[in-house]
């Protein structure tokens, strides 16, 4: 009977440390887009403006139920304002579009790649991430939150670091009015 116990004991930690040490499985969870939401913010001394942007593709990445990963392309020349109308939405949008800002023709995608995600709290991640705008590709760290699957996660923005310059007290002065702050807030509500 003590050898059988032995035995069992024995087998129960053989199994325990074998599985102890097997590597979870990363699973890749594409997003739903046509389900999910990117809209932008952008402020001025005047007032603000916003709108949205489509994700062009998207995923997120788990490891169990734990983010690990993500990756989203970004649809630029989708970016629409919801706040203007009629001709002032036309120009508004005209003009998010050309070179003083977005550039679409020559940069009709933006990205963001996941480089390190760190738990925050129950269901809440920090995470930093590679955002390249027009071409140009800079750090940011925003928060993420997950609840079944659903995603919310929001970023600030420094358009200057893009070089989108246009009407920024950063590199104008004078400006009174017309200033058009640097940083522009983006939320995700996302669906996978």
């Amino acid at each position: 009977m003590k050898k059988t116990i032995k035995n069992l004991a024995i087998v129960a930690l053989v199994a325990f440390t074998t599985l102890s040490f097997v590597a979870l499985t990363a699973e890749k969870k594409p997003i739903k887009t046509d389900q999910s939401k990117l809209v932008w913010k952008g402020y001025k001394v005047t007032g603000s403006h916003d709108g949205t942007i489509n994700i062009k593709s998207g995923s997120l990445t788990f490891e169990g139920d734990k983010l690990t990963g993500g990756e989203f392309v970004v649809d630029m020349p989708s970016l629409i304002s919801l706040d203007a109308q009629g001709g002032m939405k036309d120009r508004l949008e005209g003009h998010l579009k050309n070179d003083d800002f977005f550039g679409v023709d020559k940069y009709p995608t933006s990205t963001l790649v996941f480089k390190k995600v760190e738990a925050a709290g129950k269901n809440r991640y920090t995470v930093t991430g590679d955002l390249t705008i027009k071409g140009i590709t800079k750090s940011n760290t925003f928060t993420i939150s997950i609840y079944g699957n659903k995603a919310t996660a929001n970023l600030k923005v420094d358009r200057t670091l893009y070089d989108i310059k246009f009407r920024s007290g950063s590199y104008f002065d004078n400006l009174q009015d017309n200033l058009i702050y640097d940083e522009f807030d983006l939320v995700a509500d996302l669906q996978f």
